[in-house]
């Protein structure tokens, strides 16, 4: 898909995998919306790619998420690219996770971007053109033990954007989704745990936003970042039982 002159909706743009990848959607010549919670941070950011702000909180209810993408739309008149990358997380025992904490993943990593997708695929069906990318997760596909309401939200993010993507085969809109791994961004802050492995290390947000933007602009179904994590899930849908193994001696990543 060409990017210049389209209009990108970047949710969670204040920082991380979100920040950089509005960057570089302006680099290429996109005018660019800017989601996320931190104002200033938005503001300063909207100033050096010549952005639009838009504030949001997306664990609110459904209505505001849909006021999200109506202004979004009143912005620029479109949306052709949504890029649905905001994203909140929790680590640590299942039984120990508050009601709270389960509603606000499931409203901020699911329920959102369907919301979304579903306010501004009509306009983009219509036109013909258009992209949807989802920042899903490695701990989607393979699982994590500590993160299972993580991981279960963002494994409904990807089956719903493959389900989608069959579905919308042939009308000039793309799906795709971005498979990270481990990124260092304030995320782990976020989440009330820092990351405290050795291994993998922590990939900058700017090499991950790149191949988010090369799979757009090539159209592809899937991108991970880093590359190599399509091994663990190769091995776990060709060897399973291996797999298994694998995961419990490691921690389930």
């Amino acid at each position: 898909m060409r990017i210049n002159d389209r209009v990108a909706l970047v949710t969670g743009a204040s920082s991380g995998i979100g920040r950089a990848t509005a960057i570089r959607l302006a680099q290429l010549g996109a005018r660019v919306i800017l989601h996320g919670r931190d104002e200033q941070a938005l503001a300063s950011l909207a100033e050096s790619v010549d952005g639009v702000v838009l504030r949001g909180e997306l664990a609110a209810a459904p209505e505001q998420v849909e006021r999200i993408a109506r202004e979004a739309v009143q912005a620029y008149g479109r949306v052709d690219i949504l890029i649905n990358n905001a994203g909140a997380g929790w680590a640590g025992p299942f039984g120990e996770m508050t009601g709270e904490d389960l509603e606000r993943l499931v409203s901020v990593n699911l329920s959102a971007p369907l919301r979304l997708t579903r306010a501004l695929l009509p306009g983009m069906l219509e036109r013909g053109a258009g992209y949807l990318m989802f920042v899903t997760s490695i701990a989607g596909r393979t699982g994590v033990a500590g993160e299972a309401v993580y991981s279960a939200t963002k494994s409904g993010l990807d089956a719903f954007a493959e389900s989608l993507r069959f579905e919308l085969r042939g009308s000039g809109v793309g799906v795709g989704v971005l498979v990270p791994g481990v990124v260092d961004t304030r995320f782990f802050d976020r989440r009330g745990q820092p990351y405290q492995r050795q291994r993998p290390r922590p990939l900058p947000p700017g090499p991950v936003a790149e191949a988010m933007v090369r799979a757009i602009v090539a159209g592809r179904a899937e991108a991970y970042a880093p590359r190599w994590l399509r091994l663990p899930v190769a091995v776990r849908g060709a060897l399973p039982g291996v797999y298994r193994g694998l995961a419990g001696r490691f921690g389930g990543s």
